[in-house]
């Protein structure tokens, strides 16, 4: 494979020396720029747009040749597991996400296949593949996965929730139901992720959307160990590297120390925590990547970088952060602010690395 022409991220991840800390966004490739827009427009939809590596390559990209940004993320979808699952994903405009079909009875969970990463998500590694070909060593390649939790209310609900009543009331009712959704869902999440990886991922990321929605105790049963699982069989060396993992729940913050213990490489934390703070709590254990409200977004540039300065000042010097939204970056913000945003945290971190 082609060396990495800029791996701070990675190092970053591994908690070694970098020159400044590294910046990419969630979402980073998305509605907020125009190009994509235009290419979503030619694919027709949002799934046309995943299903199609050439293009999936081609929105991958598009944030890289606007910005200096030190990764690419592979563009795709929490869902495509369960749509490999047979459950029928389509998108409603306004709506988000739906299934034709709902998995709501021990026996619909039961019913489940467990999907084959080549067979039955190729377009995800044919995707993987076009793109580490094109990025030719430029920036790392990031792949992802929704965590169980996560992907099993979308399952249950048939779509996105406000509240989770129906998984939540599934989980309380049927558990050891609810445990073998979730222990199917991450033996296929180990499987897709590690096909990522051999495909040419550099590093991935767990996407634990709405493990926040948890309470303590059942953050801990119903989430968090399932994404332990998910660490403990993924491939961790490839191409002669380390292949980092990132774990990211939304709302998370009171578990750090948790999530900490799972053998991460990193964390992804929310702007409801500090970073100062949350790196006290976790000591060396791991390094931290965020975590700037999406919405800082929408000020001024002088604003979008004071907000950066703050949080580089509360993480201080030394090595071991990645910088980043706390959430996915939004439709509506300016191209530019987004531009201002990756400038400013590449020229204000220096002094924090010297």
């Amino acid at each position: 494979m082609t060396a990495l022409k800029n791996d701070r991220f990675l190092r970053a991840l591994l908690k070694q020396p970098v020159d400044v800390t590294p910046v990419w966004m969630m979402r980073q490739a998305g509605r907020y720029l125009p190009e994509y827009r235009a290419s979503r427009a030619k694919a027709g939809d949002f799934m046309g747009l995943c299903m199609n590596p050439e293009m999936a390559c081609e929105v991958t990209l598009q944030p890289l040749e606007r910005y200096p940004l030190d990764a690419a993320i592979l563009f795709s979808d929490i869902l495509t597991i369960p749509d490999a699952m047979g459950l029928g994903l389509y998108f409603e405009t306004g709506e988000g996400p739906r299934f034709k079909k709902i998995v709501d009875t021990p026996e619909a969970i039961d019913a489940l296949p467990i999907p084959h990463p080549e067979q039955d998500l190729g377009y995800v590694m044919d995707a993987v593949r076009t793109i580490r070909r094109e990025l030719n060593g430029r920036v790392p390649l990031i792949g992802f996965a929704g965590s169980p939790w996560t992907l099993a209310t979308y399952m249950v609900e048939g779509g996105s929730s406000k509240d989770f009543r129906k998984s939540k009331a599934f989980m309380y009712d049927n558990p050891e139901a609810m445990h073998r959704l979730l222990d199917k869902l991450a033996q296929s999440v180990t499987s897709y992720l590690n096909a990522q990886i051999l495909a040419g991922a550099q590093a991935v990321q767990i996407f634990d959307s709405w493990g926040g929605s948890l309470s303590s105790a059942a953050y801990q049963e119903f989430s968090l160990a399932y994404m332990k699982k998910i660490v403990d069989g993924l491939i961790r060396e490839n191409d002669g590297r380390r292949v980092p993992v990132i774990l990211f729940t939304k709302g998370g913050g009171l578990w750090l120390e948790s999530m900490a213990d799972t053998g991460v490489e990193a964390l992804g934390i929310d702007w409801t925590c500090d970073m100062g703070v949350a790196r006290q709590r976790v000591g060396d254990k791991v390094a931290l990547q965020g975590n700037m409200d999406p919405s800082a977004l929408y000020a001024s540039p002088a604003g979008i970088r004071a907000e950066v300065e703050r949080i580089l000042a509360s993480y201080g010097h030394g090595e071991g952060h990645v910088f980043n939204l706390g959430h996915g970056i939004t439709p509506e913000v300016k191209p530019e602010n987004a531009g201002a945003f990756i400038e400013a945290v590449h020229e204000l971190s220096a002094k924090y690395h010297q």
